[in-house]
C-alpha cells in the first residue's frame, strides 16, 4: 500500500463506521412490525425498539464527545466498534422485547462513536481546502443507508427472521473493528487533531452556535419529513410503501449530486453564500409542497421533483455547513461533532412527536413543519454577517 493511497482506505473505514451506526436504525426497521408475535409485548413496545435506539445515541455522542476530547480517539473508535457489535450479538439472543429495548440503547450508545469521531479523522487526514470535499464524500456515503438498508433489511427478515439483521451488524462492526485496529498507525493522533474546550466553551461561541444550529435545523427539517412520510402516504394519500422507496431513491440522488459539488461552489461563490443559498432553497420547496398539498393533489410524478428540490438544497449547504461548524469550535472536533449531531436528532425526535398528532389528515403539516424549521435554519446564519 503506497502513502497516496491511506487516506482513501482510511477514508472507507470511517465512513464504513458511521453507516454502521445509521444502519443500526434503518436494517432492523422492516422487523418491527413482527416483533410483538417474536417476542411478546404490542406494536406500542416495538416501537420502544427504535426510541431505545435513538435515545441511546443521544447519549453516546454527548459521552464520546467528552472522551474524545481527552483520549485517543483511535482506541475510543476500535472500542466503539466492538462493543456495538457485542450489543448487536446479544440483542439477536433478546428473550423477551424489554431486552431487546434494554440492548438497543447499548447498542445505539456504543454505536455513536464512529460519528463523534469522524470530522476529526477527516480534518487530520486531508488539508483544509480538500477536507469539505471529504466531508460531502462522507454524506453521500451516509446517505445511501437510510435508502438501501430498509430494503436489506425486509430481505433479511424474510431469509433468517428478526435476528439476522443484528447477527450482521455484529459481523460487519467486528471485520471494520479489526481493520481499523490493522490500520491504527495511519489515523491522525489526538494532538494533531484535538484542542481543549469544555462543552460550555464551544457553546458560548457565537459562530459556532450559528452555524451548528443552521446545519441542525436544515437536517431536522428533513428528517421530520421523512419520517412522517411513509405513514400519510399509505394512510390518507392511500399508496404504496414503494412510493416512499422512490421518493427517497430520487431525493437522495439528487442529494449525492449536490453535495459532491458544495465544495466546489463554496470556493467559486463563498462558503457562507453558498451555504446561505442552499438552507434558503429548502423553505421555498417545503412552501411548494404545501401549497401542492392544500390544493389536494397527490401525484407521486409532482411530488418527486418538489422532494428532489429539498434535497438539493440540503446538498448544497450540508457538507460544507457541518465543516464550518466543526471548524468554528477551534480544533474540539469531537465535542463539536457530538453537539451538532445530538442537536440533529434532538429537533428531528421533537419535530417528528409534534407533527404525529396530524399525520391523519394528510401532507400539509409535514410540509408546515418543513419550512417553518428550514426557515429558522436560514435566520440562524443571520449573525454571521457581524462574525464574518
Amino acid at each position: 500500500m503506497t502513502t497516496r493511497s491511506k487516506p482513501s482506505v482510511l477514508f472507507i473505514l470511517i465512513a464504513g463506521g458511521t453507516v454502521l451506526g445509521i444502519a443500526g436504525t434503518d436494517l432492523v426497521l422492516p422487523a418491527i412490525p413482527s416483533l410483538p408475535g417474536q417476542l411478546g409485548g404490542s406494536i406500542e413496545a416495538a416501537q420502544l425498539v427504535l426510541a431505545a435506539y435513538a435515545f441511546g445515541t443521544l447519549v453516546g455522542l454527548l459521552t464520546f464527545g467528552e472522551l474524545g476530547a481527552r483520549h485517543d480517539p483511535r482506541k475510543l473508535l476500535i472500542w466503539s466498534l466492538v462493543l456495538f457489535g457485542v450489543a448487536s450479538l446479544l440483542a439477536a439472543e433478546s428473550p423477551s422485547i424489554e431486552w431487546l429495548i434494554a440492548l438497543r440503547f447499548a447498542q445505539g450508545a456504543f454505536g455513536s462513536g464512529p460519528a463523534v469521531f469522524a470530522p476529526g479523522f477527516i480534518h487530520g487526514l486531508y488539508p483544509p481546502d480538500k477536507a469539505a470535499a471529504a466531508m460531502g464524500r462522507l454524506g453521500s456515503v451516509e446517505s445511501l443507508a437510510p435508502a438501501l438498508a430498509p430494503i436489506a433489511g425486509a430481505w433479511l427478515l424474510e431469509f433468517g427472521g428478526w435476528e439476522i439483521s443484528f447477527v450482521l451488524l455484529a459481523a460487519l462492526s467486528a471485520l471494520v473493528a479489526a481493520a481499523v485496529f490493522w490500520q491504527r498507525a495511519h489515523f491522525p493522533r489526538r494532538q494533531q487533531i484535538q484542542d481543549h474546550h469544555s462543552y460550555f466553551a464551544i457553546m458560548k461561541n457565537r459562530e459556532f452556535l450559528s452555524y451548528a444550529s443552521s446545519q441542525a435545523l436544515s437536517l431536522g427539517a428533513l428528517l421530520v419529513f421523512v419520517f412522517g412520510l411513509p405513514a400519510v402516504l399509505t394512510g390518507p394519500l392511500d399508496r404504496g410503501i414503494e412510493d416512499f422507496v422512490m421518493l427517497q431513491v430520487c431525493g437522495i440522488a439528487i442529494f449525492i449530486l449536490a453535495a459532491n459539488s458544495s465544495a466546489w461552489l463554496a470556493a467559486k461563490f463563498g462558503t457562507l453564500r453558498t451555504i446561505r443559498a442552499g438552507t434558503a432553497i429548502m423553505p421555498c420547496a417545503f412552501l411548494a409542497i404545501l401549497a401542492y398539498a392544500l390544493i389536494g393533489a397527490s401525484s407521486l410524478w409532482a411530488l418527486v421533483p418538489l422532494w428532489a428540490v429539498v434535497n438539493f438544497g440540503f446538498g448544497i449547504r450540508g457538507p460544507i455547513g457541518f465543516h464550518r461548524a466543526i471548524s468554528a469550535a477551534r480544533g474540539d472536533h469531537s465535542r463539536a461533532a457530538a453537539i451538532v449531531v445530538a442537536a440533529i436528532l434532538g429537533i428531528a425526535a421533537l419535530g417528528t412527536t409534534a407533527v404525529a398528532p396530524y399525520i391523519s389528515v394528510g401532507l400539509w403539516p409535514l410540509a408546515i413543519a418543513g419550512a417553518a424549521i428550514s426557515a429558522l435554519a436560514l435566520l440562524s446564519l443571520a449573525p454571521l454577517r457581524a462574525l464574518v
